[in-house]
């Protein structure tokens, strides 16, 4: 399926989408339809995500990945770039994946790390450039790479970049969860500052206005699934150095995003499948195991920061009061 987005750089406010489960844990297709539709209907998003950690896609199989990406498609069309999750240890997996995504419509891919490099990938960075090159081999669709911690096994040190940036050409951005802000700055300033440029999205959604001042190209956050329209808000109040709507908006995000990320960290897509009905959005939140349901006392919790948000004020149907 060709896509007219073919040739898109990723950057702008990106959302990351949700997958609502039916209480037999099989996927609810016409809630996912509805709730990409939400976010399609979000003025000044520049594309969306799905089939990834906001996806639950590490409980869902190659079929069912393919089938939320036609699901996706069905609802956003020709609207809007499609990003992709490439989700898979392996790199020929990977690339299947890839193939499959190319050839069903998606407009860039979102490439995780192999968790196989975290049992010292950081000291064969050869490994990461084999595994993107193999990925890109495959595709002539623009790759993301998703930067973890370096604190953690599988973050690639910026050096690793460059070098990867120099093999794969068709690596057009960064997704960075370094969680450092001082390495965040770096990689704004040393990858968006090359040529040709390695836009930087920012997915630190805990500070996310600390994040964008730095001069993030954009985000790519699965907050977006629920508060998009705050994100843009946000992102065009930085653009346009208004420090004044800025902070405004940021007050406003700063309650959900406690809420979303506090720890237990697993559990911040859970708490957005939970704000989602909350604000009558949704009529389920259901996660498939290991995760849980949410208790009462964090349900209430999360009713308290949509209500200091001003979410319920925004006429949502059934929205919390």
């Amino acid at each position: 399926m060709a896509t007219k987005f073919k040739n898109w750089t990723p950057a702008g406010v990106i959302p990351a989408a949700l997958l609502p489960f039916d209480s037999d844990f099989s996927i609810d297709v016409a809630s996912f339809k509805q709730h990409m539709s939400d976010l399609a209907a979000v003025d000044g998003i520049s594309a969306v995500t799905t089939n990834a950690h906001s996806t639950e896609v590490h409980a869902c199989t190659e079929d069912e990945q393919r089938r939320v990406l036609d699901h996706t498609l069905d609802v956003v069309g020709d609207k809007l770039p499609v990003i992709m999750g490439i989700y898979a240890d392996g790199s020929h997996n990977a690339a299947r994946l890839a193939r499959m995504a190319t050839a069903g419509g998606a407009s860039a891919l979102l490439v995780f790390p192999s968790q196989v490099l975290g049992m010292g990938g950081h000291l064969r960075p050869e490994m990461v450039v084999a595994h993107f090159k193999t990925i890109a081999d495959t595709t002539d669709l623009p790759l993301i790479a998703f930067e973890y911690a370096l604190a953690g096994p599988v973050g690639y040190s910026l050096e690793t970049m460059l070098k990867l940036a120099d093999a794969v050409p068709s690596l057009k951005a960064i997704k960075d969860w370094s969680g450092d802000p001082a390495q965040h700055e770096r990689h704004v300033r040393v990858l968006q500052g090359r040529s040709p440029a390695i836009n930087v999205l920012s997915t630190h959604s805990a500070w996310l206005m600390s994040s964008l001042v730095s001069g993030c190209a954009g985000l790519l956050s699965g907050a977006g699934s629920v508060i998009a329209h705050l994100q843009v808000e946000l992102f065009r109040a930085v653009q346009s150095n208004d420090l004044v709507r800025a902070r405004a908006v940021n007050d406003r995000i700063y309650p959900v995003a406690q809420a979303f990320y506090a720890p237990p960290f697993l559990d911040m897509h859970n708490r957005m499948k939970e704000a989602l009905v909350l604000l009558g959005r949704q009529e389920r939140a259901v996660v498939r195991p290991p995760l849980m349901k949410l208790g009462a006392a964090e349900i209430e919790r999360l009713k308290v920061a949509i209500k200091q948000a001003g979410l319920a004020r925004e006429g949502f149907r059934n929205a919390a009061e």
